[in-house]
């Protein structure tokens, strides 16, 4: 790819007061599944109890809530959100310790009928998920309520792992959120939660019994992690999040971003569009677009980031498994 078809947008000051934002370097912490030693062993948590742990895949079809639950369960976001449908492309992981109880979680991409190889390749990334978890969170919206797309996700599902929750109950009468919870309730899963991923409303009582229902075990990650995902991909995810909220149509799907270059304060982050016209709507007219969203990224970051932008066109990318392959997907 040639920068020749770049538009750029720096945004920031090199000279403001800085703070380091890169990586410490610590990749403790298992890459996947429960594949790789703990960074302790067993061990009794103040209430004399041996201590537990596990996974858990959050699932789901798009636009359901599963990113907005994991950030409201770690009251920290790690994840970015918008309405634009699998706008998760990556297993994310969030960690939440506690003295007796460390919950890894796994948020990931929605499943739904694929129209690329992007779409095939995310449905595999969810599917991959669910293999080595302790339980399944299958998140359902409970606004527009438990459908075919539902149903089918819940028949690959092991009933014994899985915990539903009905999700988007805020706003919803009494009697309707009892409608979903018993529509839900064909599936004869393990337990059923209705929750507010927005409000925080159901979700201690969630995490509550997600922590009764762990096995006994290490702590995987170091207790003060909150996501293992290195910074470098927050900050290209943080660029993404504000595309999808400033751009329209095609374009969102169209859009992948990565950091090329990472020299502190600098740092320069790729947008890929897979047409000319895409490229046009993403800088906008006199460049204000793009301007706009490293202002609104930069907001998110340490003071003293310089944020440079360049887009380039990469055509038909979501089509290429070597393209998404090389793009971290």
């Amino acid at each position: 790819m040639s920068d020749d078809n770049a538009g750029h947008d720096p945004v920031g000051d090199p000279t403001d007061d800085s703070a380091d934002v890169s990586s410490n370097g610590d990749d403790t912490g298992p890459t996947s599944g429960h594949d790789t030693g703990p960074t302790a062993g067993f061990e009794l948590g103040p209430r004399g109890e041996e201590f537990r742990s596990g996974f858990v895949a959050i699932i789901g079809r798009p636009n359901v809530g599963k990113s907005t639950l994991l950030n409201k369960i770690l009251d920290e976001k790690v994840t970015i959100v918008s309405d634009t449908a699998q706008t998760t492309r990556h297993q994310i992981r969030g960690v939440l310790t506690d003295d007796d109880c460390q919950l890894v979680f796994v948020d990931t991409p929605g499943i739904s009928k694929p129209r690329s190889a992007l779409g095939s390749h995310l449905n595999e990334v969810a599917s991959r998920a669910i293999d080595d978890v302790d339980l399944i969170c299958l998140v359902i919206d409970g606004r527009s309520g438990f459908g075919r797309g539902d149903r089918r996700l819940a028949q690959s599902l092991d009933p014994a792992r899985t915990v539903v929750v009905v999700n988007k109950i805020d706003g919803l009468a009494p009697e309707r959120v009892l409608e979903q919870l018993a529509a839900a309730a064909e599936l004869d899963f393990s337990a059923y939660f209705p929750v507010s991923a927005f409000t925080g409303k159901g979700v201690p009582a969630l995490v509550d019994h997600l922590r009764s229902r762990m096995p006994k075990g290490p702590l995987w990650y170091p207790a003060d992690t909150v996501t293992d995902v290195p910074q470098a991909f927050v900050v290209a995810e943080l660029v993404r999040e504000q595309l999808l909220r400033s751009t329209r149509d095609e374009v969102p799907h169209s859009v992948a971003t990565r950091v090329v270059e990472w020299e502190w304060p600098r740092i320069r982050v790729e947008i890929l569009v897979e047409r000319e016209s895409q490229k046009g709507i993403v800088i906008g007219k006199g460049g204000e677009t793009l301007k706009q969203v490293g202002i609104r990224v930069r907001r998110q970051l340490p003071p003293g980031v310089y944020l440079e932008l360049i887009v380039n066109v990469e055509k038909n990318w979501q089509q290429s498994p070597e393209l998404i392959e090389r793009l971290g997907y």
